[in-house]
């Protein structure tokens, strides 16, 4: 997974980055961005408003996701800000390595200054990827997960934390225990918006041990 600085209207540049993280890095087969990392989740101004980056499941910030799974040959878990009708989501996409859509997950719980947001109507997905089985929250999300958890081999959690003292890793580590799976959070690190939270990106293991974790923006490769 990986560790991407806050950015804002810069899709093309953090795209840039994430193919160049994978060209360097060890074979993969599965790669998570933090939440909303292509677009920015806030502006430098404290803007919340994602809502002009929205774009349906075909345009190109997709498009472009898909390119780069199938270059990489990796399953790519990217944000979108996406539209679907009359609704607006903070979306992850699962394009596989033939860059063909895997999954779509709309966050069901957007976090209070997410106003241009609409809760998603579906439940997270449940898919195996390399024989584990696999499923997804986003950030907010996890204030409310249970026994959903529970069929789980993996849970994928891109986040844009904000918090002090930053409770993330004991959060992460107790339902890591409870449902007895591993979990691996992307975090948006500090770049051109700086909050408490940001950073620490993590692997934990299923009886809640901390298996790696990023000081700052990066890469981590983790065998589970």
């Amino acid at each position: 997974m990986l560790e991407l600085a806050a950015s804002w209207n810069a899709s093309a540049t953090v795209l840039a980055e994430v193919a160049t993280q994978l060209a360097v890095g060890p074979p993969t087969e599965l790669v998570l961005l933090p939440e909303a990392s292509l677009h920015g989740y806030v502006s430098p101004e404290r803007d919340f408003d994602l809502a002009p980056f929205a774009e349906p499941i075909d345009g190109p910030t997709a498009r472009a996701c898909a390119a780069l799974a199938e270059r990489a040959h990796v399953h790519l878990v990217a944000p979108l800000v996406l539209r679907e009708a009359d609704a607006i989501y903070n979306a992850m996409a699962c394009f596989d390595p033939r860059g063909e859509l895997a999954f779509v997950y709309r966050k069901r719980h957007p976090w209070l200054p997410e106003t241009w947001a609409t809760p998603g109507p579906f439940a997270a997905p449940l898919i195996e990827i390399a024989g584990r089985v696999i499923t997804i929250a986003i950030c907010y999300d996890l204030h409310f997960l249970g026994d959903e958890l529970a069929p789980a081999d993996l849970l994928l959690f891109p986040s844009a934390w904000v918090e002090r003292p930053d409770t993330r890793v004991a959060r992460l580590a107790q339902l890591a225990r409870r449902f007895e799976l591993f979990i691996a959070n992307a975090n948006w690190a500090p770049g051109v918006v700086r909050v408490p939270g940001q950073s620490g990106s993590c692997v934990i293991a299923p009886d809640g041990a901390l298996v790696a974790r990023a000081p700052t923006a990066g890469r981590i490769d983790v065998e589970l």
